[in-house]
């Protein structure tokens, strides 16, 4: 072999002239979004149906806070807080030993799911055609008293006029809050599956209770599968309490803003305020949820197992409990 090809074979080769990749789908994407996005913009600042200063002039007057505060905040809260609290007791049933509970939760959960929430909220808005009063007490008791030959037998403890007590307000929070606890239900109910049944078996082995193993052991845990399905049900119900407008219930945002579209003959205008206001109200929950799911997913995922890792590495080298978390 000659010195000159002796000196070509050991030459380094040509670094590669790679040549990224080209994607003109997605430029053309880019300009098609950019056109609508413009077209967009362009709707709202030149169509005068939008009426933007009327409308923020509207949008903020004390009836429609007032109905904001006291009809969906508070129904949301109250209907979820009435929904939660129902919704575990029903998912504990299905999760029961015994049938005759097992059965009650099936069908309660059966019925509030199948029905449509507006069909509900219409039927307990007239509630009050099935009882003008309505009173606890023996069931049957002038039947049984005819049956002995006495007249008119009342065996009542107390009651209450329907109209008093089965305002809108409360007919829109009994159909809500029902529905819901089924939907809880069923989300409590996977949260309790989803936990490992050696807790369980553990937590018994130590001698706690029923009530101790749910509270102490499984919940906890089942927080983090719970609260995600938890967030979206509460931004619906949020959503859904403007369904009491067929109630009606008076003091409530969408009632407010529809009933100032129609005294004005501006609804359009007062239709995109409501969602306005119903786009700021989920926003805030979003958030809250994010904080949430954080909360309760801590130990989860790789991050958090890298966490308790470096943790459980600190402890045994005599380490600080915050190694690995930025804490001093």
């Amino acid at each position: 072999m000659t010195t000159e090809e002796a000196t070509t074979a050991r030459a380094r080769p040509e670094p590669i002239k790679a040549v990224p990749v080209r994607h003109p789908g997605r430029w053309v994407a880019v300009a098609v979004l950019s056109v609508l996005a413009a077209m967009f913009v362009h709707l709202l600042v030149t169509n005068e149906a939008f009426n933007w200063s009327f409308m923020v002039d509207k949008m903020f007057r004390p009836p429609i806070i007032e109905g904001l505060l006291r009809g969906t905040v508070l129904m949301t809260v109250s209907a979820m807080l009435i929904g939660v609290t129902l919704g575990v007791v029903i998912a504990v049933m299905r999760l029961s030993d015994n049938p005759i509970l097992r059965g009650v939760a099936w069908l309660y959960t059966w019925f509030f799911r199948a029905v449509p929430r507006l069909v509900l909220l219409a039927v307990f808005g007239n509630i009050g055609i099935l009882w003008s009063r309505v009173e606890f007490g023996v069931p049957f008791d002038t039947q049984i008293g005819q049956l002995f030959g006495i007249d008119n037998l009342q065996l009542r403890l107390f009651g209450f006029s329907s109209r008093d007590i089965l305002t809108g307000f409360m007919a829109g929070l009994l159909g809500l809050a029902l529905s819901e606890a089924a939907y809880m239900a069923e989300i409590v109910r996977a949260g309790i599956q989803s936990v490992d049944p050696g807790q369980t078996e553990a937590a018994k082995a130590l001698g706690l209770s029923r009530s101790q193993l749910l509270r102490r052991v499984v919940l906890p845990q089942a927080m983090r599968v719970i609260i995600p399905p938890t967030g979206n049900e509460t931004i619906a119900m949020l959503k859904d309490t403007s369904l009491l407008l067929y109630v009606p219930v008076s003091v409530e945002l969408f009632f407010q803003l529809d009933a100032v579209g129609k005294r004005t003959f501006q609804i359009f205008p007062m239709y995109v305020a409501a969602c306005l206001w119903y786009l700021f109200l989920t926003s805030i929950l979003l958030v809250g949820q994010y904080y949430l799911e954080r909360h309760f997913g801590k130990g989860y995922g790789v991050t958090g197992r890298a966490r308790l890792k470096l943790r459980t590495l600190a402890a045994e080298t005599g380490g600080g409990g915050n190694a690995g978390t930025g804490a001093p």
